[in-house]
């Protein structure tokens, strides 16, 4: 055989498939004459790829003159719009009202003021107060008034130790305790250092006043430097009469710089006009003074007079009724609707709001000169099937609500900029009801309208004539002790009509 006979056969054979491995699919080719198992590819004859033009092809278009005119245009369009936009935005800038600056605040402005003038009836001395500081911060109140806490027997002046705290109402180590968690909550404490506090004139006599004065000037710094955030006391008419009275302001100059916060000086006055009052305060230098105006003289029209003589005058005075003896307020305002219409007239008012303890509930006052106990767990409800008295549970029921309704009023003041530190401008007065409008730059504005009267009485409102300030036609109501005047339903402005011993909190926008 020859060598081309030999290759042949040899082709023959590698085409041949082992039976075993020809594949199970069918006999015979497959469609289009494949074999089976065999992939038929069609390559495409013409494919196209896209490569972009070149850089020497780019430039050679971007070069060319509608191209050059286009990019001009978008430019010079840019470069329109950027300018537009800041003119536009100066132009706005300059047209709009400018902010009226904040006024200077300090802590006491900034929140209620609470007193504890008796720690055994308010929580079973100091510790007590620290155990029940998260129920006060609930209040949001800024400042705690504590005291007076220190030794004296009344009319004793020997026996006077401003440095040493009555045994009977705690010690030193539970003092700084109620320091330490109140101000971890945002809350300053004062201690009242009101001297003979027992006994029948704060200052002993007129004669003592100025060696009496000398001990409280040393007592405020010991209690300053342990961390108390400022000094109550009482009748400030006579005590700022001292010779001595400026070692008294320098104490707490001292103690006070611009990295820390400021001490609070706060005086009680009673039995004098407005006008003394800010006499007092121009020139003695207190921070707070705390007056009776509201008790002394129940009158719309007073109030108004006093309102109208303090208003410039609002970051350095306190409001309270009753507050200034440490009494209740549920001793002159004895009734539920008379209770919540001086809590709102307080918090409203231009100036510092003073409570006295159990004030958020009505907590009754005794008509003698006994501290009344302290009521607690006013929300808890009877057990279900237990026999329930009627009448007690009406009472806890009423301090529920009266409770929901300072916190609403307290939580209000601290957040409106218009009642915490906004203009005053009186609306209306009469005997036994008044108005009057808080507003603040572009906030919302407020219209308080009381009556403590035993009668109906319609409230005209009229505002004189004031620069940028006018009142709109109506008002929507925010707080009501009258049921009829409902939350989010509008009043007119042109006249309020109040039942007996009704209040309401109106709000209307500002309008530029």
């Amino acid at each position: 055989m020859n060598k081309d006979t030999e290759i042949d056969m040899k082709d023959v054979e590698l085409n041949e498939v082992d039976p075993e491995k020809q594949p199970m699919t069918g006999d015979g080719q497959a469609a289009g004459g494949e074999k089976n198992g065999s992939v038929k590819q069609k390559v495409p004859e013409d494919e196209v790829t896209f490569t972009g033009l070149s850089k020497e092809e780019l430039m050679k278009v971007a070069g060319t003159p509608g191209w050059v005119r286009t990019r001009w245009v978008l430019l010079v369009l840019f470069w329109l719009g950027w300018i537009g936009m800041l003119a536009g935005a100066i132009v706005i800038i300059v047209q709009a009202p400018r902010c009226k600056p904040i006024p200077t605040m300090n802590w006491w402005n900034e929140g209620p003021m609470y007193q504890i003038s008796d720690t055994d009836a308010f929580a079973e001395g100091i510790a007590g107060v620290e155990a029940k500081l998260d129920n006060i911060n609930q209040l949001k109140v800024k400042g705690l008034v504590l005291g007076p806490l220190h030794t004296v027997q009344p009319n004793q002046l020997n026996t006077l130790n401003l440095k040493e705290i009555n045994p009977t109402q705690g010690s030193l180590e539970a003092l700084v305790a109620v320091l330490e968690k109140a101000h971890k909550k945002g809350i300053s404490v004062v201690l009242d250092l009101t001297p003979n506090y027992a006994g029948d004139n704060p200052w002993f006599n007129a004669d003592n006043v100025d060696d009496v004065l000398e001990k409280v000037t040393a007592a405020a710094e010991y209690w300053l430097n342990l961390g108390v955030d400022g000094i109550k006391i009482s009748d400030l008419s006579l005590a700022s009469t001292s010779v001595d009275w400026s070692k008294l302001q320098a104490a707490f100059q001292s103690n006070s710089t611009e990295d820390t916060k400021k001490r609070l000086l706060m005086g009680v006055v009673q039995s004098i006009s407005a006008a003394e009052v800010s006499q007092l305060v121009n020139t003695t230098g207190v921070d707070l003074i705390l007056s009776d105006l509201l008790s002394s003289n129940k009158e719309g029209v007073k109030y108004i007079e006093a309102m109208n003589i303090l208003n410039l005058q609002q970051r350095s005075v306190g409001w309270g009724l009753g507050a200034t003896k440490n009494n209740q307020l549920s001793k002159e305002a004895v009734t539920t609707g008379l209770k919540r219409l001086y809590q709102l007239l307080l918090f409203t008012m231009p100036g510092t709001p003073v409570f006295t303890y159990g004030d958020e509930i009505g907590l009754q006052a005794t008509q003698d000169s006994q501290s009344p106990k302290m009521v607690w767990d006013i929300e808890k409800e009877p057990t279900e099937g237990a026999a329930v008295n009627e009448t007690t549970e009406a009472e806890r029921k009423e301090r529920v609500d009266l409770r929901k309704w300072f916190i609403s009023l307290s939580d209000l003041r601290g957040k409106e900029r218009s009642l915490l530190h906004g203009d005053y401008y009186p609306l209306y007065s009469s005997a036994s009801s008044l108005s009057f409008l808080r507003l603040w730059d572009q906030s919302d504005r407020y219209v308080t309208a009381v009556n403590w009267g035993s009668a109906a009485e319609t409230l005209t409102l009229k505002l004189a004539p004031t620069e940028g300030v006018e009142l709109p036609e109506t008002a929507t109501v925010v707080l009501s002790t009258d049921e009829e005047l409902t939350v989010d339903s509008t009043v007119n402005l042109d006249e309020i009509s109040l039942k007996a011993g009704q209040a309401v909190l109106l709000k209307f926008p500002y309008t530029g």
